[in-house]
């Protein structure tokens, strides 16, 4: 069988977790103190420009490489196995029912004649992986397998990232679940556990949004949305007669009209709100649910002021913002103001840290 690199591996060793998204690359470093408290060692984000990744395709590869090795230096870390993900787009995943007993050779013959029924490409050209997510819950005595299959040179360009900044790929992850398991964390913080709690998780990215309703850690649905906070960079752009790059910068240094809280950015927050209000009601209308019980909101647009407040109006849903650090250690390296500001942007990639001490 022809490994992705694995999806689903666990390494207990120091790691290293890789976020490269079409608008930047993120690591996070994580350990644990004597108490068994995770403990934030380092960050660090490096800005990529426009159209070096385009749909998860990484179509300038020197460019976003250096910016790999630029960000692991500015991080300093020392460590040197890494975990990355591959965007949703580009991986199949498919869950199936096999007998329960069967040997790991043998579930790999029964996961590679399955997966022909799934995968329309052949398999000599695909990086496939399988886990036992566990006990089938509607037939006794089979278990669930969840099959995960890629195309080759996918793969084989996050590896390239990796070893061009003197990395070494130990875990090859999918995004959303890498963001699901950091996201675990703070949803044990609501009330109750947050065990049954219907969460929709938004990450707004530059140029798209994914939304996932997450319940007792199982993603019951998944959507992407045409939005994201390249938007509000164009809008700054065509109200100031900016360049759209030299908004992007201004955008990012804070350095914009007095005018702007209210030409641009309340306009840009009730649109952004109303783009979530509209995902949810594809979520109502085409599952048996009519509410959600929190909103979490992530990525680089989701501290903007007053979205938050925006989105519950607009939903009527309590939302808040993500702070995959809230309830880590704060290690020597790491400049707290800074990690504060930014903190949602690191879900992911913190997502791909906590591989390393989740088996």
């Amino acid at each position: 069988m022809t490994a992705l690199a694995s999806l689903f591996s666990r390494e207990p060793t120091p790691l290293l977790g890789v976020d490269v998204s079409m608008s930047s690359v993120k690591v996070v470093e994580l350990s644990r103190n004597r108490g068994g408290q995770l403990v934030l060692e380092r960050c660090a984000f490096e800005p990529l420009e426009r159209g070096w990744i385009t749909d998860g395709n990484i179509e300038k590869f020197d460019e976003v490489a250096d910016a790999v090795r630029r960000v692991v230096r500015k991080a300093g870390s020392k460590i040197k196995n890494a975990a990355f993900a591959l965007p949703a787009s580009s991986v199949i995943t498919k869950k199936i029912v096999l007998p329960g007993g069967l040997s790991e050779a043998e579930l790999e013959i029964q996961v590679e004649s399955e997966a022909n029924q799934y995968i329309p490409f052949s398999l000599d050209e695909v990086s496939l992986d399988f886990c036992v997510m566990g006990p089938s819950a509607t037939s006794v005595g089979d278990v669930e397998v969840l099959i995960a299959a890629s195309r080759k040179e996918k793969v084989q360009d996050r590896q390239g990232l990796a070893e061009a900044a003197g990395l070494k790929p130990v875990v090859m992850d999918i995004e959303p679940y890498a963001s699901r398991m950091a996201a675990a964390r703070l949803i044990e913080t609501l009330p109750g556990g947050g065990k049954d709690s219907l969460v929709a998780l938004f990450e707004i990215g530059a140029v798209a949004t994914s939304m996932q309703v997450i319940c007792n850690g199982d993603a019951l649905y998944e959507r992407d949305q045409a939005f994201g906070g390249a938007q509000l960079s164009q809008m700054i752009a065509r109200q100031y007669g900016f360049a759209l790059d030299e908004a992007e910068h201004k955008k990012r240094a804070s350095d914009l009209p007095e005018d702007y809280a209210n030409a641009v950015l309340s306009p840009f927050v009730g649109s952004m709100a109303q783009e979530i209000s509209r995902a949810l009601q594809f979520f109502f209308t085409s599952t048996p649910h009519n509410r959600v019980d929190h909103i979490l909101l992530a990525g680089g647009t989701a501290g903007i002021a007053g979205l938050t407040d925006e989105v519950t109006t607009q939903t009527s849903f309590a939302s808040m913002v993500v702070n995959p650090f809230e309830g880590m250690e704060m290690g020597a390296a790491v400049r707290t103001a800074k990690m504060m500001r930014d903190a949602p942007t690191y879900l992911t990639a913190t997502g791909l840290a906590l591989r390393r001490f989740y088996q």
